[in-house]
């Protein structure tokens, strides 16, 4: 759906198209809501997409943020003129018998063949629903989306305003959408949105009147994505750092899965302890401070904060290609070949004292903040000392050990067993969401039509 949208060549459909393919993916979710794992900072997923006429995708994250949660991505199809920089800042809170997550990240898609700038081409700027998680105190757990969310393009002056519907006390139904794509210079609707985004959704075209079918989601069929092996992962690659306690899950071990992920945090908390007492500030590995502002170079995309530090102008797709693989590994086989230095975090050979924090929240169903310890702040008649070096980390020889003796050395039993879902696991890790698991799960916090 994605790939033709840059060959489309009258502006309105192309937005129309840009629409639908946002549209088309609500209905591909996980399962069931289950104790998180929540990513720690500095953590990174990478995977890669192979399309039937020999082009490729590639997406690339990291959090860059643990208090507030932020993950920052970027995805490319060179072949086909696509890139998408994005970020996710899910801010969760409790509504009395639900958990609200207010999605308050953006993502920008450019068609690099379109528009004045072929940097950044023709952009459009969508942000998302908020997530609803129903009845988590008494009756049926139901999952919803919620509120407006919008598709805005600045090149062309078109918007989309989509409202996700959640259901009312008395009235209404699960998974309904409503909305209008107008034309905001003159302030004219030009088509209305409506049914359910789980199963068919329709398009109106105001002039006509003529109504057809926008997008069937139960004859969709999504694009696995395609991972590295695990032995070809770095220690902070998601699928790696979290096999242990996923595999333990899987085998309804709880009290190991739970050990496991608290090894994990403990680390965290050791590292930003650590840092606090060097007077050293994190900063992300792979993405750099979007140049926003007037006059910066990337005005208008402040709302990312962070951006991909890479520039990706090859004149081909073949060099974009490389250029993007040289970021970091994407492709399974790809050797590490960068030299960037991993952020300064604790050090192994120097024992830091643990921060005290509050473990109350362990057996949340969403992780609300708090546990983070608070950076020690010097004196005012101290001077703070200089940060000490940290050696560079040679990419192309990561240390296989590091991590797990860290949290050898750092782990600690924890209560609040997680929740069983080893029958949401139907293969061995790592392993790919399929629609497949929405139907098979017999979790008890279910799809809204559930």
């Amino acid at each position: 759906m994605l790939l033709p949208i840059p060959e489309i060549d009258d502006p309105v459909e192309r937005f129309v198209a840009v629409v639908k393919f946002y549209l088309s993916g609500w209905h591909i979710r996980p399962p069931g809501v289950k104790k998180p794992l929540n990513p720690i900072l500095g953590e990174i997923f990478t995977c890669c997409w192979e399309f039937p006429d020999d082009t490729r995708a590639y997406y690339i994250s990291e959090q860059t943020s643990h208090h507030p949660p932020k993950s920052s991505y970027f995805y490319m199809v060179p072949g086909h003129n696509i890139r998408v920089d994005g970020t996710l800042k899910p801010r969760s809170k409790f509504l009395g018998n639900s958990a609200a997550s207010m999605m308050e990240g953006t993502a920008i898609l450019s068609l690099l063949n379109r528009g004045s700038d072929p940097l950044k081409g023709e952009r459009y700027i969508l942000t998302q629903p908020n997530m609803y998680a129903r009845g988590i105190l008494f009756g049926k757990m139901k999952y919803e989306l919620g509120d407006h969310s919008f598709v805005r393009c600045p090149e062309t002056g078109l918007s989309a305003d989509i409202e996700f519907k959640t259901k009312g006390w008395v009235s209404g139904t699960y998974n309904a959408i409503g909305g209008v794509i107008k034309n905001d210079h003159t302030g004219e609707i030009l088509y209305e949105l409506s049914g359910l985004w789980s199963e068919e959704m329709f398009i109106k075209d105001v002039k006509t009147g003529h109504k057809e079918m926008f997008f069937n989601a139960l004859r969709s069929k999504p694009s696995p994505p395609i991972c590295r092996p695990l032995e070809e992962q770095e220690e902070r690659e998601s699928q790696r750092l979290w096999a242990k306690t996923a595999q333990a899950v899987k085998e309804r071990n709880h009290e190991l899965a739970t050990e496991e992920k608290t090894k994990i945090e403990e680390v965290q908390r050791e590292e930003a302890a650590k840092r606090a007492n060097d007077g050293v500030e994190w900063h992300p590995r792979l993405f750099r401070r979007v140049k926003g502002g007037p006059g910066g170079s990337e005005e208008g995309e402040e709302d990312l904060e962070w951006i991909i530090n890479a520039t990706i102008d090859g004149a081909t797709p073949e060099k974009q290609a490389a250029q993007i693989m040289a970021i970091y590994p994407v492709v399974k086989g790809q050797q590490f070949n960068q030299t960037v230095v991993i952020p300064p975090r604790a050090s192994l050979s120097e024992p830091s004292a643990r921060p005290q924090a509050s473990h109350s929240g362990e057996g949340d169903l969403i992780d609300f903040g708090g546990n983070e310890p608070a950076p020690a702040q010097p004196s005012p008649k101290e001077q703070p000392q200089p940060p000490r070096p940290q050696p560079p980390l040679d990419a192309s020889h990561p240390s296989t050990t590091e991590v797990q003796e860290l949290l050898a050395s750092t782990g600690s039993r924890k209560d609040g067993p997680l929740i069983d879902f080893h029958h949401d696991m139907k293969s061995n890790l790592p392993s790919n969401v399929k629609r497949a698991d929405s139907i098979e799960s017999d979790d008890e916090f279910v799809d809204a039509q559930g």
